[in-house]
């Protein structure tokens, strides 16, 4: 058997191995959300879609639905691979100002390859102010406010909330780097596994206002360099 030919039989295993995880999931995705009601949200994603990974979701609080973009945690755990681990316990905060408590937990095929997640968002949005009222009567400090998290049915939405996460880090737009930042912000967007998308590329190039041929050559020195470092 050669190289190629096992490759796409491993890839074939995969693959069905993923459908079968699924498939004995999608009743599970439905139970959880009957069992924690209308504040829970239950999701189920399908790495190898990466645009339109939802392919199940019970629940509401985010608005999304079948064929609904990951999240931008979601594209940092397609870049961080097979080496990602599960994200539990996490509070985001939503566009329209509330707080939602998630987990992520990764799908994994027999070979340990990562190849989507179930995630399970529950809105905690009226327990956190309870809790401010208690700690206020305790004369306790507010707790420190969660990132916003954008979760849309629009790819492209997640894309612009990364590159304005972006800015408001620089401080200003990207239209306005410098030569010499140009390498920098690129590693930014790697960094938050913007370029897993393939949407990605020409958005980032109008925002910086430089060409998609320079955003790829930027991409592929910036893996080179990295690469190099990781066999140093």
């Amino acid at each position: 058997m050669t190289p190629t030919t096992r490759s796409r039989d491993d890839a074939a295993a995969s693959d069905s191995a993923a459908e079968a995880v699924f498939a004995a999931l999608r009743p599970i995705v439905a139970g959880i959300q009957e069992t924690f009601g209308r504040r829970c949200e239950v999701v189920l994603h399908d790495y190898r879609r990466r645009e339109h990974s939802v392919i199940d979701v019970a629940g509401d609080v985010t608005g999304r639905q079948v064929g609904s973009a990951m999240s931008e945690i979601g594209l940092k755990m397609l870049q961080q691979g097979d080496a990602a681990t599960d994200e539990l316990n996490y509070v985001t905060r939503l566009s329209d100002g509330r707080s939602v408590k998630s987990s992520t937990m990764l799908l994994r095929d027999p070979d340990g390859h990562v190849f989507g997640a179930l995630c399970i968002n529950f809105d905690v949005t009226e327990l956190r102010t309870l809790s401010r009222l208690v700690a206020e009567l305790a004369g306790e400090t507010d707790p420190s406010e969660a990132a916003t998290t954008t979760f849309s049915n629009d790819i492209d939405a997640v894309i612009d909330s990364v590159l304005t996460e972006v800015e408001n880090e620089l401080g200003h737009s990207l239209a306005r780097i410098t030569v010499a930042q140009r390498t920098e912000v690129v590693r930014m967007l790697e960094q938050r596994g913007l370029f897993q998308i393939r949407r990605a590329v020409p958005l980032v190039a109008k925002r910086l206002g430089l060409s998609r041929a320079s955003i790829y050559n930027h991409i592929a020195r910036l893996r080179e360099s990295d690469q190099a470092g990781d066999e140093g």
